[in-house]
Formats: structure tokens, sequence, C-alpha cells
């Protein structure tokens, strides 16, 4: 008896150990959706290299690629809410894919939203070969010869094709869809001239568009890209309003405690009021901007239901 009572105490005393010395007190695993190397990894290191010191803890990246980050995304859903996994994730998962399939989780009530960490928009780029230098031209001469030009993308349902549909919706531009496999081998296909026109990432397309082997209309964010400052939005374009935008943030499984919630909101508001970071993220694509959690989940709804509208409107289905 007295034994046992010995060893209660000590458990009782481990766990207010543990709990006396704060949040947190161990490394934090950040899921990655994506395999190492890519551009969800390219902004979430910097970020994790000014993190560490606010949080004292190391984030260990854990990968899990899949279903365009949904793989991840749901065993975030199942994940323990102590704060010790969380996810660097995109929006495609929360805001796109439930209106392409049936997912295992609620966009709001099945995490707890952190906030955002950087944006990044489509580029439209073309083949020399072709008659386009604006995006009016685009419009205008699509419209005349419906039936001959066709834009790429890397693939069905992905942030490029959204942005390629939304284009479309919006201004009666007449482009067949011709999804990659990935975005690297319609990048190679567009510098062939197999296809006259991408939706493309930013990054890739860095060296080719300065080298000359294609050329850069319009991105299809809000604010010119760092990557691109020569390269108009499309709103400068003359299409008012336009918005096509693909995100990351960071969340954690519903019901995080609030120390957790605390400690995230207060390190990340610290992370971006560093310039120096801010540039460095800004550097791989992804324009930063820190937002906090409930600006970011109101980003979430409003995201939801335009791609909802716009996958309905072009009939987009999952692969």
């Amino acid at each position: 008896m007295f034994r046992a009572a010995c060893v209660i105490g000590l458990c009782v005393g481990a766990i207010s150990t543990a709990l006396a010395q704060g949040y947190p007190n161990k490394p934090i695993r950040l899921l990655i959706g994506y395999s190492p190397g890519g551009s969800a990894e390219a902004g979430a290191r910097p970020l994790a290299r000014v993190l560490e010191p606010l949080l004292g803890q190391p984030l260990v990246f854990e990968y899990r690629p899949g279903n365009a980050g949904g793989v991840a995304m749901e065993a975030m859903a199942r994940a323990p809410n102590d704060g010790y996994t969380l996810y660097y994730f995109d929006s495609g998962p929360l805001t796109v894919a439930p209106h392409l399939s049936k997912v295992g989780y609620d966009k709001l009530s099945s995490f707890t939203h952190l906030g955002h960490v950087c944006g990044s928009g489509s580029l439209l780029v073309v083949h020399p070969s072709t008659p386009f230098k604006t995006v009016a031209e685009v419009i205008e001469i699509s419209k005349r010869e419906p039936s001959k030009w066709s834009y790429g993308t890397s693939g069905v349902g992905g942030p490029h094709h959204l942005s390629g549909e939304y284009f479309k919706s919006v201004t009666g531009a007449k482009l067949l869809h011709i999804p990659y496999k990935g975005g690297g081998p319609a990048m190679t296909d567009l510098m062939g001239g197999q296809v006259p026109m991408l939706f493309s990432s930013l990054g890739p397309a860095v060296g080719a568009v300065k080298s000359g082997k294609i050329r850069a209309l319009a991105v299809t964010s809000p604010q010119r890209s760092q990557a691109f400052p020569n390269v108009p939005t499309m709103d400068e374009a003359g299409l008012k309003g336009f918005d096509s935008t693909a995100w990351y943030g960071i969340l954690g499984p519903a019901g995080l405690p609030k120390e957790v919630v605390a400690k995230w909101t207060q390190a990340l508001a610290r992370a971006g009021a560093d310039k120096t970071v801010m540039e460095q993220i800004s550097a791989t694509g992804c324009d930063a901007g820190i937002l906090p959690p409930a600006e970011t989940a109101k980003k979430i709804v409003a995201d939801y239901e335009k791609w909802g509208r716009v996958v309905r409107e072009a009939g987009i289905r999952a692969d």
C-alpha cells in the first residue's frame, strides 16, 4: 500500500513538474504535406529558424506527402491536442479539396488555426512564339480562335488549375485545360513549345523568364510578387479585384490549450515583425504576411466559398 502510494505520488509529482515547466518543454513536430525540397519546406525553413528561439524548442519537420497535402491534413485532425504535433499547411485541402471529394475533417471545427504565414498567386506565362504580349491579348485572341489555344497546369484541382478556370470565368477566355502530372513536366513542355501557356508556380519559372525562354504576363495575387516585381497583377492588367492565391499557415488539432495558442500567436506575431525573415520567406516565391487566428479563419471561409463556385461552374472533377 505504501509502495503504491509512493508510485502515485511520483507520477503526480512528474506531471506537476512538467506542467510547471510550461509549454513547450520538448521538441515540436511540424508536419509538411509534401516531399522534402518543395515550396512548402522552402517557406517553412526560414520561419522555423526564427520561431525556435522564441519557442525555446526545436521544430522537427515530418514529411507526410500525398493527396496534395490531404494525407497530412487527415492525420492532423486525429493528432493529440497537446501542441506537440502541428501542421505547416497549404490552403488547398481546406478550401478546394472538400468540393472535389469527401474528406474526413471540417475546415474549421476539426482544427485550431494559429495563423496565416504567406501566400502565392499563380504566374501566367507563355511561350515566346505565341502572339500574346498582354493578358488582354490572351482574352481577345482566344475568343477569336476558341479551338486553338490551351493552357497547362501541374494537375486537376490544384491551385493553378483553379487560377486558370477562375480566369476563364471572369473573362470569357476560351482555353482548354491540359493537366500534367506535376509542374516540372508542364514547364518542360512550355519551354519546348508543346503547350502555349501555363498557370504556374512562381519559383520554378524564375530562371526561364530571366533567360527569355518563356514570357511572364501577370501574377494572380492582389499584389505584385517580390520574385517578379516587374510583372503586373491581373488587377493591374484590367481584371479589377482578381485574386487567386494559394497560401500557407500553421494549425493544430481542435482543442489546443489556450497556453499553446497564446505561445504560438505571440511567436508568429514577433516573426512577422522581423523584416529579414519576412524577406527570406518572400524570396521563395510565397509573399509573407502573418495573420492572427481569427483573420485566418475568415480567409478560409471566404476562399472555401469562392473556390466552391469555381469548381461547380467549371465542372471540375477529381482525378
